[in-house]
């Protein structure tokens, strides 16, 4: 009786799974994304105009353009503002509805021919009554076309055309064939440039010209010399990426106190004291300011699309102190800051307070010194430095170079009386084990000649050491003779 009881729970638990599980996976839709259309957003960017370009330039013409096409390989999208996306809305949906059109007057056409093929009348019937129903769904179509717009996407993927790709650059059209171009070249858009000489230096005037505007809407230019290429492509690339990108520009402007100190934007001189706002691409911008008397500072900041920066920045004065530099037994020796001459010693620097500072002084018997110091980290305080000055080793008779040629001679001079010694040892030892089995006159004396041998190995060995030891002393001083030291002032 339990073992049916079983068995029929175990029966109804299965009807139970059964009925439910085709319930629960019903009840699962994949919900499908929405298509869009016009996915991608091509730029053809044409051949650059060299016509005004001396003929040993023009390969300078030929980089920029592969710089600048490199450059704009590293857009990934395009955001469509409102306009644009209007009008590729309102293309899909023309060309959507007059499909849907053509499909309806085609299969009208055909009905209209079903009199004149001469088929059997229940053929006839039959045909028509078929393309009846097609016209029925065909212009149910149609009225659900134009109730709905077609989805284009926003943020469509920004691709160069095949051409480009390939490396090469179509010529750009002339005026009033732009709109016939970008359709030839099925690009949404084409970049066109012209690159001239301008008293010795570069011009570069870009233009950009857009399928759904149908007219230029960017026009950008820069004058560089060719020290500056590489500044000047990245310059004008970043405006023209905001610009392909659909991105709204940011705006930055600076103020400085004091008034004269100097600024620069990316590198880029920018102005004194204050910089009206100037539009800038979005992402990171670095300014540089700095003034005589005052401590510089860099300032970082991330620029957002359309917004609108203000950096205001108070450099701090430099705090100074005061360092006396002496020269033991030689006054009036020349003092020099650097390279630059200051006065004669005794003399007092006024210096930045805790930064690092180079002095060299010469007297006038030929006897110099230079040392390496950081100045007090305290203003307004005294330190002295007393150098003694010597007379400067030649510089013209390479006595680096000879001096370390001398340590291998030595030390290579070394490891050959080593191998000297260590053979005539194991021979002096062979034979010293076999001399008291012998009692042969000459072989005694052949012990003797080699007993000789090795102590004269051991001497040459020692003594080619201790040469060595000079020789690597020698070196190491001869090599840091000349060596600026390092010295730490004495504060009073």
């Amino acid at each position: 009786m339990a073992n049916i009881k079983l068995k029929l729970y175990l029966f109804s638990m299965i009807c139970y799974l059964l009925s439910v599980t085709p319930l629960s996976a019903g009840g699962k839709k994949n919900v499908e994304e929405p298509k869009t259309m016009n996915d991608e957003w091509i730029l053809c960017v044409t051949a650059f105009d060299y016509s005004l370009l001396s003929s040993a330039r023009r390969i300078t013409g030929d980089v920029i353009t592969r710089d600048l096409v490199n450059k704009l390989q590293l857009v990934s999208y395009r955001f469509r503002i409102s306009p644009e996306y209007a009008y590729y809305e309102s293309y899909a949906w023309d060309q959507a509805i007059s499909a849907a059109a053509k499909a309806i007057a085609n299969k009208q056409n055909e009905r209209a021919q079903l009199l004149y093929r001469g088929d059997p009348n229940w053929k006839y019937r039959k045909n028509l009554k078929k393309i009846d129903e097609d016209l029925v769904k065909l212009e149910e179509a149609y009225a659900q076309k134009l109730e709905e717009r077609p989805l284009i996407n926003k943020e469509p993927v920004f691709k160069l055309n095949q051409a480009n790709l390939d490396g090469s650059y179509p010529a750009p059209p002339k005026t009033g064939g732009e709109r016939r171009f970008c359709q030839s070249q099925k690009s949404d858009a084409f970049l066109s440039g012209q690159i001239r000489e301008f008293h010795n230096r570069y011009y570069i005037k870009l233009s950009l010209f857009t399928l759904y505007t149908n007219s230029w809407i960017y026009e950008d230019d820069i004058i560089f010399s060719l020290e500056d290429i590489d500044g000047a492509v990245d310059e004008i690339s970043a405006r023209l990426d905001m610009a392909l990108a659909g991105n709204k520009p940011a705006r930055v402007a600076i103020t400085v106190d004091p008034p004269e100190s100097q600024i620069l934007i990316n590198q880029k001189y920018a102005g004194t004291g204050t910089v009206q706002a100037r539009e800038r691409p979005p992402g990171k911008v670095t300014v540089a300011i700095a003034a005589d008397g005052f401590i510089p500072e860099t300032v970082e900041t991330e620029l957002a699309p359309g917004e609108h920066t203000d950096i205001d920045v108070a450099l701090g004065a430099v705090e100074y102190a005061d360092v006396n530099i002496s020269v033991q037994g030689n006054s009036g020796a020349a003092v020099y800051n650097g390279a630059l001459y200051v006065g004669e010693a005794p003399y007092t620097l006024r210096l930045p307070i805790n930064q690092l500072d180079y002095v060299t002084v010469k007297a006038r018997n030929g006897e110099a010194a230079k040392a390496v110091f950081t100045s007090p980290d305290i203003p307004e305080k005294t330190s002295v430095i007393s150098l003694k000055a010597k007379i400067p080793p030649s510089s013209g008779q390479k006595r680096v170079n000879k001096a370390r040629s001398w340590y291998y001679w030595a030390w290579g001079s070394a490891w050959i009386t080593i191998i000297a010694a260590w053979t005539s040892d194991g021979m002096l030892k062979t034979y010293t084990t076999a001399l008291p089995y012998s009692s042969d006159p000459a072989f005694y004396e052949s012990a003797q000649r080699v007993y000789t041998v090795q102590s004269g190995a051991v001497i040459c060995m020692g003594a080619a050491i201790t040469y060595g030891i000079y020789r690597m002393v020698r070196y190491l001083y001869t090599a840091t003779e000349d060596v600026t030291p390092i010295v730490k002032v004495e504060k009073r």
